[in-house]
């Protein structure tokens, strides 16, 4: 194929990427009978959770963060069999099912990166792949995730042992025998940092802050279900009451080294962790404050004290990098802004699944934005009218959705919004603009026709695959 010929692909959607935002965008387009192509530049969907993917920031140790009953897709729950908090290996296992289960593997070119998108004058969006082809789309869904671009801080000085992202680590015994230090207390350093507690010859964590930590369970019940299934508080009365509860659980942290967290609970994302408060506890790892400079072998903090490392290990997070469309976004804190953590406000029919903090479940609000999109789609395609009141909430609308918290002033929150409010504006979206309700029984047409999946691709893409 010459690479200077374009093939216009109609209606047609572009989905970049089939990890899990990827797919549950590929599952409502095809629910809604819009026509689509899914490009991945790996061999097979899971994105981040297949841990042999170059870039991959999982680790043998990692499990989901929320819990198992409520961290399915919509309407496609992970088996019982799984504990309440998967392994990372399930949670693959669960996602390429996902894709299995609603035929999306047929829509799907895999080992094709793409390289760039290119907004047209007639406000259609030509995607150049990685080989250098090129085809012309109604609109651009990015689902590439958050979590490949290692975010390093630049430290002054000189540090004579080894400094790593922690995006480079992949099991415990890299540790073995070593003076280690894991800087950060996210979920991924919390759990590398016990990692470090179990097999290093020593173990630090550095923290620039003090959290509120949660149990993973409550009462015997996975936190997050306990938060879900009581009665939906007023925030004055739910933060005392949580508050109280984690005293009882938990007590005075600071007993333990840890910082005293310098704002309330629920304005910033809680640190869901036990095998860290059992290390320190224990005395496996200690915690040690931020970095101010690197001596030699040394590593000195802010308050003057020093430890003598052999590896240091960076769990500072990701840039929110989307290369092959960055210039179509506005960037603020290092993060996208758009409407509804979904819509371009400047480029029509440029979409994002997945550029969103939030204190919620990953999988179903991936869903609830891929549904979304595919209805506005509809309404292009079908009901013009609806279409152009939508594309005037997109310019205009500003709700507040941080559920009355005042959030941390931080990168990471540039783009927070709090999930029950989230849900609740988008519920009353969908029935201003006559959308349906995404139920759990919404798709299961899909799965009774396992053979569909290849309508849904244009024959330009059928043909080339």
């Amino acid at each position: 194929m010459e690479h200077d010929q374009i093939i216009d692909c109609g209606n047609a959607v572009c989905v970049v990427g089939a990890g899990p935002g990827g797919l549950s965008a590929a599952r409502a387009l095809k629910g809604m009978q819009l026509a689509y192509e899914q490009f991945e530049r790996h061999s097979d969907v899971g994105g981040i959770w297949d841990m042999h993917n170059p870039g991959s920031p999982i680790y043998q140790s990692a499990h989901f963060i929320s819990s198992r009953d409520l961290s399915g897709f919509i309407g496609f729950p992970m088996p019982k069999s799984y504990p309440d908090y998967p392994t990372n290996q399930q949670i693959l296992a669960y996602v390429r099912s996902y894709a299995d289960a609603y035929g999306l593997r047929a829509a799907i070119r895999f080992n094709t990166p793409v390289q760039h998108v290119q907004k047209q004058d007639d406000g259609r969006w030509l995607v150049t792949l990685g080989d250098g082809s090129r085809r012309r789309y109604l609109a651009v869904i990015c689902a590439t995730g958050c979590n490949w671009d290692a975010n390093m801080p630049a430290i002054k000085g000189q540090f004579n042992g080894e400094i790593r992202h922690s995006v480079t680590y992949k099991q415990a015994d890299e540790f073995a025998g070593k003076r280690v230090m894991i800087v950060g207390a996210g979920n991924s350093g919390a759990d590398i940092a016990c990692d470090a507690a179990t097999r290093a010859g020593k173990a630090f964590i550095s923290m620039r802050r003090g959290y509120h930590f949660i149990p993973k369970h409550l009462f015997g019940l996975p936190a997050d279900q306990v938060g879900e299934s009581g009665p939906q508080l007023p925030l004055w009365i739910a933060r005392p009451v949580m508050s109280v509860l984690l005293k009882m659980f938990t007590g005075d942290l600071t007993r333990f080294g840890l910082p005293k967290p310098d704002h309330r609970l629920f304005e910033s994302h809680p640190l869901l962790n036990s095998q860290l408060l059992h290390h320190l506890q224990h005395g496996n790892i200690a915690v040690r404050p931020d970095i101010a400079h690197y001596d030699g072998d040394d590593v000195v903090f802010v308050d003057g004290s020093r430890e003598k490392l052999d590896l240091v290990v960076y769990a500072t997070g990701y840039k929110w990098s989307c290369k092959y469309a960055a210039d179509y976004f506005e960037w603020r804190g290092g993060r996208p802004q758009l409407y509804l953590s979904m819509f371009s406000r400047e480029h029509r029919n440029l979409f994002g699944i997945g550029y969103v903090e939030t204190n919620s479940s990953a999988y179903k609000l991936f869903d609830t934005e891929a549904f979304m999109i595919a209805c506005y789609l509809r309404d292009q395609v079908k009901q013009l009218g609806a279409a152009r009141r939508f594309d005037a909430l997109i310019a205009n609308d500003n709700p507040d959705l941080s559920g009355g918290l005042k959030f941390v002033q931080s990168q990471r929150h540039e783009v927070y919004l709090e999930a029950h409010a989230l849900k609740s504006y988008l519920k009353r979206l969908r029935k201003r603009m006559g959308w349906p309700e995404l139920t759990d029984t919404f798709y299961d047409h899909l799965r009774q026709q396992p053979g569909a999946a290849t309508a849904h691709a244009p024959a330009s893409l059928r043909a080339a695959a």
